[in-house]
């Protein structure tokens, strides 16, 4: 018996549910554990009053830790840089599309929505980016599940939100997006649309039950992403985007942005780098390596406006 541990929401359970799918392709027994977060909890409250980094992670393991569970799925975008001790990544499944959406009640695009029309997110990341593109709208803060965003729309509280591509996609509802917005105007979170099952360290035989849903160029790829966030100093409600990719040729390209808009200037920092990358340590310095071309842009002095303004960064 393989016991699978997975928060409560639609689309955490969908994303848990492809995992088991697989494991029980395999032959193996499945049980699924539903643990409730702070996150999910406290739908209510901004995400940044809850805690700091790890508000959708750190009941999810805990039960690793006391063995009530053998793995855990995440959202690796919702992860702290720093592993918790005792705990290992044992594999990072194929990413979803990495970008964000918006999805519109009159399917027109970000810079055709009428004059101060009321756009939802819940991200200061996403806010910051719209605003850089359309100043003139109203940005509502929100939070809740996918289907009671997507509600807000239908029943014009809001003219738009803007959601990540690859929640809607696994939830089915991709029929719903008006515009994917993506890079160089608009920057998704670190390691948005992978998933990483999460272990006891050493657990052997659940790292071997796991390793044919591995994805190499998936897990390389999001670990410059968070080697970047990690070297910027910021957690993973920081105003930081980032987006790695493999081209063609082989090479593992990175580029990432740092936003800030303290006193109400939109500011946006953009780097990028790539290489030859078929090892963990080099896409770690793959993404050291940007963090440093933005903080030489002066990134850092953005993120001190943004922690000094008053206004946790999401």
């Amino acid at each position: 018996m393989v016991r699978v541990g997975t928060r409560g929401s639609q689309l955490a359970r969908t994303q848990t549910g492809h995992v088991i799918d697989q494991l029980r392709s395999f032959g193996f027994e499945v049980q699924e554990v539903i643990i409730s977060t702070r996150g999910d909890q406290q739908q209510t409250v901004p995400i940044a009053q809850i805690g700091n980094d790890g508000v959708f992670v750190r009941e999810l393991e805990k039960a690793l830790l006391e063995e009530r569970i053998d793995l855990a799925v995440h959202s690796l975008k919702d992860l702290p840089t720093a592993m918790t001790p005792g705990l290992e990544f044992a594999c990072t499944p194929p990413r979803a599309t990495p970008f964000d959406v918006l999805v519109s009640r009159d399917g027109v695009g970000l810079r055709d929505l009428p004059a101060d029309a009321r756009v939802g997110t819940a991200s200061i990341r996403r806010r910051i980016q719209i605003r850089a593109v359309r100043p003139d709208l109203q940005i509502v803060a929100i939070r809740g599940n996918v289907d009671s965003r997507l509600k807000r729309v239908d029943e014009r509280e809001l003219d738009a939100v803007v959601l990540a591509a690859a929640g809607l996609e696994r939830l089915g509802r991709a029929d719903c997006i008006t515009e994917v917005l993506q890079p160089p105007d608009f920057w998704p979170a670190v390691a948005q649309g992978a998933l990483v099952v999460q272990i006891k360290e050493a657990n052997q035989r659940v790292q071997e039950i796991l390793e044919p849903i591995h994805h190499p160029a998936t897990y390389l790829s999001t670990v410059s992403e968070r080697a970047l966030l990690a070297s910027l100093a910021g957690g993973c409600l920081a105003p930081i985007g980032s987006w790695g990719r493999f081209e063609a040729d082989g090479e593992l390209s990175l580029g990432g942005c740092v936003l800030s808009d303290a006193g109400g200037k939109v500011e946006m920092l953009t780097a990028s780098c790539s290489s030859q990358v078929c090892t963990s340590e080099s896409a770690f310095l793959l993404g050291r390596e940007v963090a440093e071309k933005l903080l030489s842009q002066g990134a850092q002095e953005l993120l001190d406006l943004m922690r000094d303004g008053g206004e946790p960064p999401h």
